[in-house]
């Protein structure tokens, strides 16, 4: 059995994000996801700070923990190429700890670059 540790960017700042992470990794956790979401949830929660950028940050305050993406979207928010290119940079960071999870998105983050929100099948 594994255990991961999910830094859930909807509901706590970056900093705090990073300082959990480290003390993940130090309890000895198996890994470590990042939710890629625009928006919080619920208004209530008030958080959504960029996950690459927290990605980025924690690839250099961590050491051992593999770290991923839970789930980025490569279709309306962040064309393919752009994905490439950030998970390549977390990936040399990192020292080869990152692995890129995908998913087909949801409206509630994807569609703040407008243009509407396409069906699932067409995603």
């Amino acid at each position: 059995m594994k255990i991961g540790f999910t830094m859930m960017c909807e509901q706590s700042g970056p900093k705090d994000l990073l300082r959990d992470l480290t003390l993940a990794e130090a309890a000895g956790f198996d890994y470590s996801v990042i939710s890629d979401h625009y928006f919080p949830w619920l208004e209530e929660q008030g958080h959504a700070p960029y996950a690459w950028s927290v990605l980025g940050a924690a690839a250099q305050v961590t050491s051992t923990i593999p770290l991923m993406t839970y789930v980025t979207c490569p279709t309306r928010r962040y064309h393919p190429t752009v994905v490439a290119q950030k998970a390549a940079t977390v990936q040399l960071l990192s020292d080869g700890r990152f692995t890129l999870g995908l998913g087909a998105g949801e409206n509630l983050n994807e569609h703040v670059v407008g243009g509407g929100w396409p069906s699932a099948s067409s995603r």
